[in-house]
């Protein structure tokens, strides 16, 4: 596999960097302290293309590859946790699904306006007791002559208050039943759709995370993706490119913190030199950047297979595993470099402390990952 950065590459991540210095950079604590999910930013990335990176030309998208997409997500996600968040949802998940399983009709309704930005997408599968049990979901569907009647709760769920489409989950069979489950696309303003509680986060808080409840939600045939049944089996799918966009993510934490702990260290003096120059600093940087390299190559092994329509369950179930845990690590190695400036919000690393949890946690935890993992090797 060759992973020599393209010319492509650097000029995507040239274009990011700009536009997040420019509009980004300036407001991301204010948004972060208010929990302001700024829209027009993401109207902003829908302009450059990059609402739309895996979509192809054909309905409004960039048409770019997973290699593209990893450095779209992992440079936003170097100056902003939530902001690289967001557009990986949207990418990914809700829009990723369209793409991946909608019919012609479907993809030619919504990807374009998803592709542009000018519609945010959200993608509905957790509930509030089941998160990786995703079987036992009490979210349903009831069939009743040409609509489906959607009735339950979706819980944690990214831009569910602002998105304006939602691709969502219920169960149309019998409970435990991997085919008893199937996928829906509903609109915003459907009656009996409606989001629930916004979530006071630790971190990510300018990416707006909510409930959504379905109180006899009728929504048509035409909007169901697939086969009744063939929902738990997309999601998990879906779920294996999902996987790509976190440790995307999780890179461009542990760079933006790990970049801002190197110019610390160097311009940090104590004791007569800058603090760098102590063996205690400099190796936990060259742990740091050693981490960072390793979950890199992982991830881009994983966007390698997944451009080639290889099988990759495993290899991203490793590099989001990966890539997340070293998140942590290195934004905690980050703030202890800093000492106590670093546990302070006048520096950049207590909110890439912050943000960093979440990588561990959202679209499969680390010990779910592990469980992928295992039952591949056991194979």
């Amino acid at each position: 596999m060759n992973f020599a950065i393209t010319e492509n590459q650097t000029m995507i991540a040239q274009m990011v960097r700009d536009f997040a210095d420019k509009n980004i950079r300036p407001h991301l604590m204010e948004w972060d302290e208010s929990q302001e999910f700024p829209i027009h930013i993401f109207k902003k990335l829908g302009e450059l293309g990059l609402m739309g990176v895996l979509v192809p030309q054909e309905y409004g998208g960039s048409g770019f590859s997973y290699l593209e997409y990893v450095t779209v997500v992992s440079e936003i996600a170097k100056v902003c946790g939530s902001i690289g968040l967001s557009v990986a949802a949207h990418n990914s998940l809700c829009t990723g699904h369209i793409l991946q399983f909608g019919n012609e009709d479907q993809k030619k309704k919504y990807l374009p306006k998803l592709a542009t930005g000018e519609w945010i997408g959200a993608w509905g599968l957790t509930e509030a007791n089941t998160g990786s049990d995703a079987l036992r979901m009490t979210c349903v569907a009831t069939k009743d002559g040409d609509d489906y009647i959607i009735n339950g709760t979706k819980n944690w769920i990214t831009h569910g208050k602002t998105g304006n489409v939602v691709v969502v989950l219920a169960r149309t069979g019998q409970l435990l039943d991997s085919h008893g489950i199937s996928s829906f696309i509903v609109e915003r303003g459907t009656p009996g759709f409606s989001a629930g509680k916004k979530e006071n986060k630790l971190g990510m808080r300018a990416s707006e995370t909510t409930e959504l409840i379905f109180d006899h939600c009728r929504v048509h045939k035409s909007q169901l993706m697939g086969m009744e049944g063939d929902g738990f089996v997309q999601a998990m799918k879906v779920l294996d490119g999902g996987r790509i966009s976190i440790a995307s993510l999780s890179i461009g934490i542990a760079k933006g913190a790990y970049e801002a702990a190197v110019k610390y260290a160097k311009e940090r003096e104590q004791f007569g030199k800058p603090i760098g120059e102590f063996q205690a600093i400099s190796f936990k940087l060259a742990d740091m950047a050693t981490q960072i390299e390793a979950a890199e190559l992982l991830t881009l092994q994983a966007a390698s297979l997944k451009n080639k329509h290889l099988p990759m369950t495993k290899e991203s179930a490793m590099a989001k595993y990966y890539a997340s845990e070293v998140a942590v690590r290195v934004s905690t190695d980050a703030v202890q470099i800093f000492g106590g400036y670093g546990y302070t919000k006048d520096f950049p690393v207590e909110k890439f402390y912050r943000d960093s949890k979440l990588c561990t946690i959202g679209e499969g935890t680390s010990e779910i990952q592990k469980l992928v993992i295992a039952r591949a090797i056991g194979r």
